[in-house]
């Protein structure tokens, strides 16, 4: 190597970028790659989670595929067990392995997005090592789920914030960030919308094994970790509705959230006793953008459904609270997890009115170019102590506010 590579590879900055789901890897990807070409970065991808379970698809091959490079594999998941405890464990070996990781090798940044228990576990090891953290996808709202709270908890754990939409970024200023830390780049997902070849009808066919026409509906259900001890009842409302369908639906697997197993097991039922019905535990990022583009309804309570979806004009049946109080567009029709309403909210979204109401409908997360603004705010910064010494950063007249607030109480 010659003395100029060298000192170009000493001068590199290591970004550490954690993945732990399909759904999120998908999203992260174009900024994977967009740190992977930059002369100035050096990309350390560590992965954990649902890509290390067989039972979820053991998508760590995907990775591989797509020629990344895997410096850390983070075993955190208690594959056999969906309880609370479970998770609970999960999170405290991911604490502990991310510990063991960060001290054999420390990245200059650690980025994390979303919202995951792992995503959590990776911010907490990170904390005695006075790591900054670059958080993506903040100031979000997940009203149904603990994926909130994580969320919110990741926000003050993070010292860089790249958030969808100017609401986002006022929410993580209001939480206290300082305003020149918090950049709007829009939604990641929507750059592997624009970058991605979506898989062609007849290709799908051959993978699912049923005919896609007339449009299918694509499903995705995941439980909602709020409301635990209603989740095998809000599977069955949703099996009751689906039920009544008569043209090909495909679901897709849950998270690994507490209940998941019960999920997958309503699911895998349904399938069995539904010859017009298959699961897919992994479709991809190719594949699943073909079956948004082809189908005539998305069902469930999946954030693609919010954020992804009104690219593609997909109508979206949003169940129960799980995205409550997330940014939507048109194509959003939210309805009670109860057999009727999901079947009334799903002749309604494949109906040839709603779907030309959304005609020209405008995504509000974003353009499509993400990542390129992602590396462009992590180039403007020092690795330094002045952005690890957080300061917080008070609203204009907050005390005067809050004093008005007490006197009309």
């Amino acid at each position: 190597m010659s003395e100029p590579d060298t000192l170009g590879r000493l001068l590199r900055r290591t970004i550490a970028v954690v993945t732990a789901s399909r759904a999120e890897y998908g999203l992260c990807r174009p900024i994977l790659h967009a740190i992977r070409e930059a002369p100035d970065f050096e990309l350390r991808l560590m992965v954990c989670g649902m890509h290390l379970s067989q039972r979820y698809g053991y998508t760590v091959r995907r990775i591989e595929q797509d020629g990344f490079r895997i410096h850390d594999r983070i075993e955190t998941l208690i594959a056999s067990e969906d309880s609370p405890e479970a998770i609970g464990k999960s999170m405290g070996a991911g604490i502990s392995a991310f510990a063991r990781a960060f001290g054999e090798a420390r990245p200059d940044i650690l980025m994390l997005l979303g919202d995951r228990y792992d995503m959590l576990a990776a911010g907490l090891a990170a904390l005695p090592f006075t790591m900054p953290i670059a958080h993506i996808h903040g100031g979000e709202l997940t009203e149904g789920a603990i994926d909130d709270a994580i969320r919110h908890s990741l926000t003050k754990m993070s010292h860089m914030h790249f958030v969808s939409t100017e609401r986002h970024r006022d929410r993580v200023v209001q939480m206290g960030e300082q305003p020149k830390r918090v950049i709007v780049c829009g939604a990641p997902g929507l750059d592997a919308i624009r970058t991605t070849k979506p898989t062609p009808r007849e290709d799908l066919e051959r993978r699912i094994g049923l005919r896609l026409e007339p449009a299918p509906l694509l499903v995705t259900f995941h439980p909602t970790t709020l409301e635990t001890a209603d989740v095998l009842q809000q599977c069955r409302a949703l099996s009751a509705a689906l039920a009544g369908v008569r043209r090909t639906i495909v679901a897709t697997y849950p998270n690994a959230d507490t209940m998941a197993h019960t999920v997958i097991d309503e699911i895998e039922g349904f399938a069995a006793a539904h010859a017009n019905a298959r699961i897919v535990k992994d479709l991809g990022t190719a594949d699943y953008f073909g079956m948004m583009a082809l189908s005539a309804a998305m069902v469930g309570n999946s954030s693609s459904g919010i954020i992804e979806a009104p690219s593609f004009r997909l109508p979206v049946v949003n169940i129960g609270n799980r995205q409550r109080g997330r940014l939507r567009a048109a194509n959003v029709i939210d309805c009670e997890c109860e057999p009727t309403a999901i079947a009334a909210a799903i002749a309604r979204a494949m109906s040839v009115e709603f779907r030309q109401g959304l005609a020209g409908l405008k995504n509000p997360y974003g353009d499509g170019h993400a990542a390129e603004r992602v590396v462009a705010g992590l180039r403007s910064v020092a690795f330094d102590r002045e952005l690890v010494e957080k300061r917080f950063f008070d609203l204009p007249d907050v005390h005067r506010l809050l004093q008005t607030a007490m006197v009309a109480v």
